[in-house]
């Protein structure tokens, strides 16, 4: 009997090698009796799959999950981490310590073969423990796609990062709830499956796919459903809709630096693909554009890439932003820059260039223009009411947003003060003295719209202080303008301002083509003063050259636009 009580405890402490097994545990926990080991092993079974405890050659006990196969357990043990249901310090052990099993009651004191990974049944019968498993060998984008999804769905609001605390259980068990699942925070392989295709039923129809485009260098998804290819016109290979849904997806590619990179984010802001409201950010070497109006919503990414700028554009309807911003999000998670750049010259030249194209695409225009010109050194501008009436937006040189700070319709004038601080190069200088009947005028303004990038001076003279009627507050001139000339400056030899130039009326008698009208200082002055305007003045004449004179005009007057 002796004998066999001592081969029995030989046999109890004998340690065995796990490592000898080729196994490998995820030590959650230790206790310092086997009672406590027991009843905490005990406790996480409820939870868990495949929990052990075993006697430690320190006379601790050891709370296990396991055995698995070396290669599995740390992924296993950090998916676990990050789901939160194992405390931060476990470990993977090589079960080299372990001796007696002490638990499941009455298991054999040897260790098992490694385990394969749970295979479940089927999404309704899958056990709590089994989704537990199933869930601990997810990656940690997955795990992070489910938050994503938990979230888009309405029932998670905490961060993107993989681990599954006690908000992302509280999220999974509401959508199970929601759905008509048992609520238990663990979300089985089907319920997982079941999400994700509610999440991404957005893309059905879409046809997203990745596309490698070799000779622009750039490989992003797609959604090859409803766009496909419609050839290069550098800096651009463009994909056209195809059906019904008026989409457009550009790659942006080209050779360049920080300059280039600049004068790229300029001219695409003047596409009338991409509307004027929106967010602009240009910094690092990377630039972002969200245009957005009533009939279009479009995003544009670019960024340096050693000597190349590469990146991409989509152009969408408005009235469909879930779709736009979960496409657009897959863009730019895929977009990826490789070798290869487009040749600016790739495209062979004829008759069909224009400059109202950038590349194919259409330069914006704005609805109306006029003629302005600063009158403090603040950046306010005079202009026309004309062209100040029933406009969404306001510029000056095609891009200075501009607000109307004061209208007079009975004068006919219309004060623009900019959004933010400008500092003009000079402003006008009101002449108070009565100038000569007959003296030479000029008149600053740009009589082709947008078309030249500075302003034509014309010249002329003036040919009453009076209008037709004996009007005071005009003055006749002889002189050929255009209508986009009307509110530009009507200045002296010397430069200073005599009035500012009134549209020709469109009804009434037709007068000789060289009779045009000018509001005068006269009137001008007391406005400016009425809407807080300290402008300048001046009782000097002088006698600039050509030159001269059509330098300093330019340095006044602006084109001032009128956008829907």
């Amino acid at each position: 009997m002796l004998k066999l009580l001592v081969f029995v405890l030989a046999f109890l402490t004998a340690p065995f090698t796990a490592a000898a097994q080729d196994s490998a545990w995820i030590q959650i926990a230790a206790r310092p009796t086997s009672s406590e080991a027991v009843e905490l092993a005990a406790a996480y079974s409820g939870t868990l799959p495949d929990v052990e405890s075993y006697a430690l050659s320190s006379g601790w006990f050891a709370i296990s999950l396991g055995p698995y196969a070396p290669a599995q357990a740390d992924g296993v043990l950090r998916r676990l981490l990050n789901s939160g249901v194992v405390p931060g310090d476990a470990f993977v052990s090589d079960g080299g310590n372990y001796q007696a099993r002490i638990w499941p009651l009455g298991a054999p004191a040897v260790a098992p073969a490694p385990a394969a990974p749970i295979e479940p049944a089927g999404p309704s019968d899958e056990t709590p423990q089994q989704a537990i498993s199933s869930e601990a060998l997810l990656s940690q984008a997955e795990r992070e796609g489910l938050q994503i999804a938990l979230r888009w769905a309405g029932f998670y609001n905490s961060g993107i990062d993989g681990a599954f605390g006690r908000g992302s259980r509280a999220a999974m068990e509401a959508w199970q709830i929601a759905r008509g699942h048992e609520a238990t925070g663990v979300l089985t392989t089907g319920q997982r499956a079941a999400l994700m295709a509610e999440y991404n039923a957005v893309f059905e129809g879409l046809g997203l796919e990745t596309v490698a485009d070799a000779a622009a260098g750039v490989s992003v998804k797609i959604p090859l459903g409803i766009v496909a290819f419609d050839g290069y016109e550098p800096p651009f290979a463009k994909y056209g809709a195809t059906g019904d849904v008026p989409a457009q997806v550009l790659l942006i590619s080209q050779p360049g630096d920080d300059r280039r990179l600049q004068s790229l984010y300029e001219v695409l802001q003047t596409l009338t693909i991409v509307p004027r409201e929106g967010s602009r950010r240009i910094r690092g070497g990377t630039f972002e554009i969200e245009g957005r109006s009533d009939s279009l919503h479009t995003s544009v990414y670019a960024r340096l890439e050693g000597n190349a700028i590469k990146g991409i554009a989509l152009v969408w309807p408005a009235g469909d932003e879930e779709r736009r911003s979960r496409l657009w999000a897959e863009m730019r998670a895929s977009f990826t820059p490789t070798a290869g750049v487009l040749d600016p010259e790739m495209v062979a030249l004829d008759e069909s260039q224009s400059p109202e194209l950038v590349s194919g695409l259409e330069i914006r225009h704005p609805k109306s223009t006029a003629s302005g010109f600063f009158i403090d050194a603040s950046g306010a501008v005079l202009t026309t009411s004309a062209v100040a009436a029933n406009c969404g937006a306001l510029t000056i040189e095609g891009e200075v947003p501009m607000r109307l700070a004061h209208s007079d319709e009975g004068l006919g004038v219309a004060i623009l003060t900019p959004k933010e601080p400008q500092a003009p190069i000079a402003s006008a200088r009101f002449q108070t003295a009565v100038p000569k009947l007959g003296s030479e005028i000029a008149v600053a303004g740009y009589s082709y719209g947008g078309v030249l990038s500075m302003p034509t001076l014309s010249f002329g003279a003036l040919s009453d202080l009076r209008g037709l009627n004996g009007e005071e507050r005009v003055k006749r001139l002889e002189i050929a303008v255009q209508a986009g000339d009307a509110g530009g400056p009507v200045l002296d030899a010397g430069g200073a301002v005599l009035g500012m130039l009134l549209p020709r009326q469109s009804g009434g008698p037709q007068l000789p083509e060289g009779v045009n009208f000018a509001l005068d200082t006269d009137a001008l002055l007391p406005a400016l003063s009425a809407a807080g305007i300290r402008a300048g003045t001046t009782a000097r004449s002088g006698n600039l050259s050509a030159e001269e004179l059509t330098r300093a005009a330019a340095d006044i007057t602006v084109l001032v636009g009128c956008w829907d």
